[in-house]
């Protein structure tokens, strides 16, 4: 199963989102059943590392991560996407323009799988990356659970 992570700028939200569910399928032992990666909606941050501050928050919570370089989401990296995982609504309307309509109905917002019906915050504005590491780590635990494995 293909999963893109998807924020603005692939620093913050969609990294942690990624190395989250990575390490839940590698203490699982189905890293293989498993494509995990991230990507933004933006150009702005293209190449650049997972912003420090974020990078602290997925230490702290023993989440390992390797080397990261922010990239805007492709056409062609969507269409091999089984399931795309945005953190707001922003996010959904800026991949409309990218990638079109969602007929797939691939695209989801994240936290429903927390069974909550709004966004993560942008740690970028709020400052808030523990809050952030929760709500991402919370709903990246359920979706993982509700996998038939």
């Amino acid at each position: 199963m293909k999963i893109i992570y998807v924020c603005h700028g692939n620093i913050c939200r969609s990294p942690m989102g990624e190395y989250i569910l990575k390490k839940l399928v590698r203490d699982a032992g189905v890293e293989d059943r498993f494509e995990i990666s991230s990507a933004a909606v933006s150009d702005e941050e293209w190449g650049n590392p997972i912003y420090p501050p974020a990078q602290a928050t997925l230490r702290a919570h023993g989440i390992p991560f390797g080397k990261h370089s922010a990239h805007k989401i492709s056409p062609a990296e969507f269409a091999e996407a089984d399931l795309v995982l945005i953190m707001d609504e922003s996010n959904r309307r800026l991949l409309r323009y990218i990638v079109g309509d969602d007929r797939s109905g691939k695209v989801h917002m994240l936290m429903e799988y927390a069974g909550l019906s709004r966004s993560v915050a942008d740690p970028w504005y709020t400052g808030d990356f523990e809050t952030a590491f929760d709500d991402i780590y919370s709903a990246s635990e359920a979706l993982f659970s509700s996998f038939k494995l």
